[in-house]
């Protein structure tokens, strides 16, 4: 059961830029960021980090990053994040067989020795306590230098807040995330657990990302970030 109900989009028209730019994105609007637009000031700060860390073009592939996001919540246990973060892999053109078996990346040949390094950080930074060693940052340092391995750790830490968030306010899950885990996690042990209930108006189709929505996000942070407080 919903700890605390999401508003209603129509009721946050201050942030309707924002929702329609994570709609393109994500093909819905998540329910995490409805409950913090109960806090407008919070939902400012989330979202613009999340550009930075998620969209902003950087040193390493958006696909390898859902991936990293997908290992960091399931470590941690909150199957919000662990539907949303495999439904984005599978969004960036990551084959849904190898979103299927991400925790066989040690013996699946689908997977590269730089996919293992970064999961196997992930797997052991979503742990509490923080499981990484020192072997594991070695092993991290023999494929990424050290302007990835930033980028990395913000994924971790990004995936931390969230998964804290959501599971904590047992968020409810959207239906389009929803359907990708029921389809192809259930097998692996997803379940959908104190996440059901989604909201009425719950969108049931997907959009796709484009190279443009990308960029305008980039700009729309570096440059028009005064947008986000209109």
């Amino acid at each position: 059961m919903t700890r605390i109900t999401p508003m209603r989009r129509e009721d946050c028209k201050e942030f309707e830029t924002v929702f329609g730019i994570t709609e393109v994105v994500m093909g819905f609007v998540p329910n995490s960021m409805l409950i913090m637009a109960r806090d407008p000031d919070l939902l400012r700060a989330f979202s613009e980090l999340s550009v930075v860390i998620m969209v902003r073009p950087g040193r390493l592939d958006s696909g390898l990053k859902a991936l990293i996001m997908y290992a960091v919540s399931r470590s941690a246990g909150c199957q919000y994040c662990v539907a949303h973060s495999a439904n984005l892999a599978g969004s960036h053109a990551i084959p849904v067989r190898k979103v299927e078996n991400l925790w066989r990346y040690d013996e699946s040949l689908e997977f590269t020795d730089a996919e293992r390094a970064a999961l196997r950080f992930a797997q052991a930074a979503g742990q509490v306590p923080n499981g990484v060693s020192d072997a594991d940052f070695a092993e991290l340092r023999r494929h990424f230098n050290e302007d990835q391995i930033i980028e990395i750790v913000a994924v971790v830490g990004f995936l931390g807040f969230l998964s804290r968030w959501n599971d904590t306010l047992a968020t409810p899950l959207e239906s389009i995330p929803k359907r990708f885990a029921q389809e192809h996690l259930s097998a692996g042990g997803w379940t959908l657990g104190k996440h059901d209930g989604a909201r009425a108006g719950d969108p049931s189709t997907r959009r796709t990302e484009t190279l443009g929505a990308r960029v305008f996000l980039w700009l729309l942070r570096r440059f028009g970030s005064r947008i986000l407080r209109k």
